[in-house]
């Protein structure tokens, strides 16, 4: 856009410059012919007021003057190289003091001075006047087509500069009512189409995050409605006496449902928070990924499985621990509860380009393929009756992947058959 309205402008003052040169070339020729004729009449009557003279002495060149007067307007005057007046004996010499040329005074009518020696040298002869204020609208219609084409390409400048942003207003006005779904769709490759861009890229993050906060919003309330419903149920057996027992297991079970559901709300909220609050630090890699499989031993070993950790070479990395610590814990604990009995989970660390790779690979059954990118969506579960029996809510992963957007990582799960494999790709970050 700065480099158009440049060019723009700097291409209205080229033209300007072209048409003016061009309309002062096309008239110009005439100008310079009715100059050319002009001197040669004064030369031919500095002739003649120089014959009269010679001729008829003073009498007869006041009669020549007075005759040239006549005919053209202005008080001609022959003097001698002094500037003693010939015709009748005045000093003139003032005259020959002023400069020559039309003079443009502020307001009144215009002095005109032009004096030649005549053809021998011996004489000069003298034209003084005042001309009539010239009009300065005179030459409008020879110079005015200039001024017309500058307004119409300003014009269309600025139509061109004012049409995306008139069109972006419109699609903020209407997403503003809450038409969610307003675009601008701009294919202009400017700084207009670079805005246009930007809030359509503003508008789709802010109505997905808007849809997301409703769906998990059902996904809660469904989540919630679920085990209340089953505390009631477990609070009126309790009362009947029937079982009670029976029904005070169940109400601690639906109590630390209520609360795994409840912290993990709390974990996904502090994963989404804001990315400048995270607290960075130095972290060991290794020894952080040594640390958190021995945590998870125990539960792999009561589901009949092993955890393998393969580490390529000392490795730090700058990131926020807690995040970095929900992210891998969970998706370890999900591949825990996933894997086959009899067979190893492996978390694997490795060290690219611009980003450490962490991968989890477990022996279970693995994802559909359809439902691979959907497993990092809150409350989300495969097999909905296998992952209430495992005591998940199905946001353990989700909690994953926020994390790793946090710290604007890439998160993937992909089938290796047999088995899944998470993949954690986190870029280096300044301290």
């Amino acid at each position: 856009m700065f480099r158009r309205i440049v060019f723009w402008f700097g291409g209205m003052l080229l033209f300007s410059f072209v048409a003016y040169y061009a309309t002062a070339r096309w008239f110009g020729p005439g100008a310079s012919i009715r100059d050319d004729m002009f001197r040669r009449l004064f030369r031919f009557e500095a002739s003649e007021a120089e014959y009269a003279y010679e001729s008829g002495g003073a009498a007869a060149l006041g009669q020549c003057l007075a005759r040239i007067g006549s005919e053209f307007p202005a008080r001609h005057h022959l003097l001698s190289l002094q500037g003693r007046d010939l015709a009748d004996g005045t000093d003139r010499a003032d005259l020959l003091k002023e400069n020559e040329g039309l003079r443009l005074p502020w307001g009144g009518p215009h002095r005109l001075l032009i004096r030649r020696a005549t053809p021998d040298g011996r004489y000069i002869f003298l034209a003084e006047g005042e001309l009539p204020p010239g009009n300065p609208w005179q030459n409008l219609g020879v110079y005015g087509w200039i001024v017309l084409v500058i307004i119409l390409l300003c014009y269309v400048l600025a139509w061109r500069l004012a049409r995306p942003i008139r069109a972006l207003r419109e699609n903020v006005v209407r997403f503003g009512e809450g038409d969610l779904t307003s675009r601008t769709n701009s294919q202009r490759r400017d700084e207009a189409g670079e805005l246009a861009r930007a809030f359509d890229q503003m508008a789709d993050r802010i109505g997905t995050l808007l849809t997301a906060e409703r769906r998990l919003l059902q996904d809660i309330s469904h989540e919630l409605r679920s085990p209340l419903t089953r505390l009631r149920f477990a609070v009126e057996l309790g009362r009947s006496g029937n079982d009670s027992g029976a029904a005070f297991d169940r109400i601690t079970k639906e109590v630390d449902r209520l609360a795994t559901l409840i912290d993990e709300l709390l974990q996904i909220t502090r994963a989404e928070g804001d990315p400048e609050s995270r607290n960075l630090d130095s972290i060991d890699l290794p020894e952080f990924l040594s640390s958190l499989v021995e945590s998870c031993r125990i539960e792999a070993e009561a589901r009949g499985c092993k955890l393998a950790l393969k580490v390529d070479g000392p490795m730090q990395w700058s990131g926020d621990r807690e995040l970095l610590h929900r992210a891998v814990e969970n998706v370890l604990r999900n591949a825990i509860r996933h894997t086959d009995a009899d067979t190893a989970v492996q978390v694997e660390l490795s060290r690219e380009t611009d980003c450490v790779v962490i991968r989890v690979c477990d022996h279970g059954a693995g994802v559909p393929e359809p439902d691979l990118a959907r497993i990092f969506q809150p409350f989300y579960r495969v097999n909905e009756d296998r992952s209430r029996k495992d005591g998940g809510v199905g946001l353990g992963l989700a909690i994953a992947s926020r994390a790793v957007q946090v710290h604007h990582g890439r998160i993937e799960a992909q089938n290796m058959h047999p088995g899944l494999m998470v993949e954690l790709k986190l870029p280096f970050v300044e301290e």
